[in-house]
């Protein structure tokens, strides 16, 4: 069952996902982008703030939601300034919010260290494929993205569930297997070669994808083990609950998070 809601899931989400990087402008996908973000921010707070025994403050909360929003935009702007801009109005905001609470808490700066690892990590990411839509063919690289990760996650799912023997990292991920990140490896570069070729007509750009699908694949695997490995300290299952058979939007994205600055640099100093 709760394989067949992933499939359902996928299946419904996937076709309004494409129509915004297909048909949509720019702001349209910052729109949906600058969500995702706020989803995935909300549920990375949750996860990382769990074993404490007061809640995240919701001053932390407020200051990451409008940060992650700020960053989609400075990418719809075009402006690298901006992104740093806002960077560093965060961390002057955190560090008045850091003194004001210093007295009645002395922890407070493992806490303004945890947030800013959580903005770094989640909405500078997805701010790339804002970027990444304003390069040349960027609409088709983003779809190609897409499809790598997707055939990685799957590769890797469907390899280690016949041939998967031996354990990968069982102290974070028990069913994660070597045979199956192979796989999923193998899978990724198969149809980052075809899809590159099918998108973009020409042999040598394929050829030109394939050290890109690899490293974007042990990228997202590595996402992903990051991902599983915060939810495991946190003694959390699934991020949330907000896409069925998937559990969060984090673990719906783990694997692109990482995956996204590595196509971003390799179009722009190598392609």
């Amino acid at each position: 069952m709760q394989h067949l809601k992933r499939w359902l899931t996928a299946i419904i989400l996937g076709p309004f996902v494409l129509w915004v990087i297909l048909k949509g402008s720019t702001l349209v996908l910052a729109t949906l982008v600058s969500a995702v973000a706020i989803f995935a921010v909300r549920e990375y707070l949750r996860i990382i703030f769990n074993n404490d025994s007061v809640p995240v403050s919701q001053t932390i909360k407020f200051i990451s939601y409008i940060t992650s929003m700020a960053l989609v935009m400075g990418a719809c702007l075009g402006s690298w300034q901006v992104m740093f801009l806002v960077l560093a109005l965060n961390l002057m905001i955190l560090s008045a919010f850091a003194l004001s609470r210093f007295a009645s808490n002395n922890r407070i700066f493992d806490i303004i260290s945890r947030q800013v690892l959580g903005i770094v990590y989640i909405p500078v990411s997805l701010a790339l494929l804002i970027l990444l839509k304003e390069l040349d063919g960027g609409t088709l690289w983003i779809i190609w993205l897409l499809i790598v990760i997707f055939a990685n996650d799957t590769g890797a799912f469907y390899t280690g569930t016949f041939f998967g023997k031996h354990k990968l990292a069982p102290n974070i991920s028990p069913n994660k297997t070597i045979e199956g990140s192979l796989g999923g490896i193998t899978v990724s570069v198969l149809a980052g070669f075809i899809f590159s070729f099918v998108f973009f007509n020409s042999l040598s750009l394929a050829l030109l994808t394939i050290p890109c699908s690899f490293l974007m694949a042990i990228a997202g695997q590595i996402g992903d083990l990051f991902e599983s490995a915060m939810k495991r300290a946190g003694h959390i299952k699934d991020s949330g609950r907000i896409l069925p058979g998937h559990g969060g939007m984090l673990d719906r994205i783990d694997g692109l998070l990482l995956a996204i600055p590595v196509l971003y640099i390799y179009l722009v100093f190598v392609i």
